[in-house]
């Protein structure tokens, strides 16, 4: 379980992306709660959209995001499973500079707890891109709490000790690689 600390909260701005051919922003449950978790924990969604399971059309998206110097974070939600039409993992991991796979991994732990081996099917993924934040998460609404509630927002959180992903942006983005 993460700690608190005393230092200052520090808001990011976020985009939130669902893959689906069938969401629309009046059944998008799962966009929904990641944008209400992201506002009420204090940070910002600058950008929200929807599109169809199309690999060119989401790469092409994430990458306009990960150039876009005001985007922090960037979470999806659906095509993270086994199937034909699924293919967020594909678009995103050729973005990612640094993966991140403790996201997936926990992600993975603690969906077993609740759906148990069919967690297997899911392909979440976790890294960083140029820079920023991405995290893709399944399409179902208990898929979407799991990831915000015990995993995403405590590592957004600048004040979650003994160490955050807020508290290393600075550095993820500024720092040289080593020669």
């Amino acid at each position: 379980m993460s700690k608190k600390t005393k230092g200052p909260f520090i808001p990011l701005n976020a985009a939130v992306l669902t893959v689906s051919d069938s969401r629309t922003r009046d059944n998008d449950s799962s966009g929904d709660i990641i944008q209400e978790r992201l506002e009420t924990a204090g940070h910002k969604v600058v950008n929200r959209l929807i599109l169809k399971d199309d690999l060119e059309a989401l790469r092409a998206q994430c990458r306009a995001w990960v150039a876009d110097k005001n985007i922090d974070v960037i979470i999806s939600t659906g095509g993270t499973g086994l199937t034909q039409r699924d293919v967020t993992p594909d678009a995103i991991a050729p973005l990612i500079t640094k993966p991140i796979p403790g996201f997936g991994e926990l992600f993975r732990l603690l969906s077993y707890e609740e759906i148990g081996t069919s967690t297997i099917e899911s392909r979440a993924l976790g890294g960083v891109a140029e820079g920023t934040l991405v995290f893709c998460l399944p399409g179902s609404s208990g898929a979407c709490r799991l990831g915000m509630e015990k995993i995403i927002l405590p590592q957004l959180n600048s004040t979650t000790a003994p160490c955050n992903l807020t508290a290393l942006l600075p550095r993820i983005r500024h720092d040289p690689a080593p020669m």
